[in-house]
């Protein structure tokens, strides 16, 4: 007997499913399966996937399927965050780092999932709670950015409670392995493999004397302060700004280890994507 008879569905807010739902249902009907989804999304399709919260679709799906980019991956995987739920993500635009297939290999994934012919990759999420006690997950990147025109992110980070170093920069990323080759990268971080159970502290556009990524243990906690001197600051977890903080503030940020299980079925590596989608090759000539 397969694993999946029960899909849950979550959609790019934008880019066109269609395909890929049809191929999902037809697979799924198939098998006398039930294909789940969110209202204010299932709500835009004319299909017959079933609308339920996100509580229950968690509950109750024995697979996620992120149909998008690496944004409703994200996405997919915050919902699946502490359950034990894998994910697979669909490619439904440009190469993205987590995605796992594109529409054309739907029904063969699925079916080689239903029969255990697939291996799952635990991710590292970081997690902070807000000024005012809101609890944010992240699965890229906990962000201080910034405001135009305001001034800088003056930031003071202790590690485990011990005080280490001061930035003033544009911004200040705390990224986990998986978000290495997000904002941090394009703020000159290393890139680091998804495996590694560790984060990164980074400021992006120094304006300190000392201008270096810390890579921390999954098992270290790190604490941003806002020195005096700092301008008020967005928040922004995985790209998008949830909260403004302001000089006295503090975001303690800690790891949450294996948060979420995406699938992977060894069409392609990590590194072959990163060589791809970061255009990664070397500059000098070896003889």
């Amino acid at each position: 007997m397969g694993m999946v008879n029960t899909l849950g569905l979550v959609l790019h807010p934008k880019r066109d499913s269609e395909v890929a739902i049809d191929a999902i249902l037809k697979w799924a009907s198939s098998r006398d399966g039930t294909v789940l989804g969110l209202p204010e999304e299932i709500g835009r399709i004319d299909c017959s996937a079933v609308a339920v919260p996100p509580e229950e679709m968690i509950e109750r799906a024995d697979l996620l399927v992120s149909l998008g980019g690496d944004g409703t991956m994200l996405r997919t995987m915050r919902l699946a965050a502490g359950p034990s739920t894998p994910v697979l993500g669909v490619n439904l635009g440009k190469l993205g780092f987590l995605a796992e297939i594109d529409v054309d290999g739907l029904a063969g994934a699925l079916t080689a999932i239903d029969d255990h012919r697939y291996q799952v990759e635990p991710r590292m999420a970081v997690c902070a709670e807000l000024p005012g006690g809101r609890v944010v997950t992240a699965f890229n990147d906990i962000a201080l950015v910034r405001n135009p025109g305001d001034g800088l992110a003056a930031l003071s980070v202790s590690v485990d409670g011990e005080p280490f170093v001061r930035y003033a920069a544009d911004a200040v990323i705390v990224a986990t392995s998986t978000g290495s080759t997000a904002y941090s990268f394009s703020a000159g971080g290393p890139i680091v493999s998804p495996t590694v159970e560790g984060f990164l502290v980074i400021p992006a556009a120094a304006h300190s004397a000392f201008n270096r990524a810390i890579m921390l243990s999954a098992d270290e906690a790190v604490a941003l302060d806002l020195l005096p001197t700092s301008g008020d600051l967005a928040v922004e977890v995985d790209g998008a700004v949830v909260a403004q903080m302001a000089a006295g503030d503090r975001l303690a940020v800690t790891a949450l280890p294996a948060a979420a299980q995406v699938v992977r079925l060894g069409g392609t590596t990590f590194y072959e994507r990163a060589r791809r989608k970061l255009r990664v090759s070397g500059s000098a000539e070896v003889d």
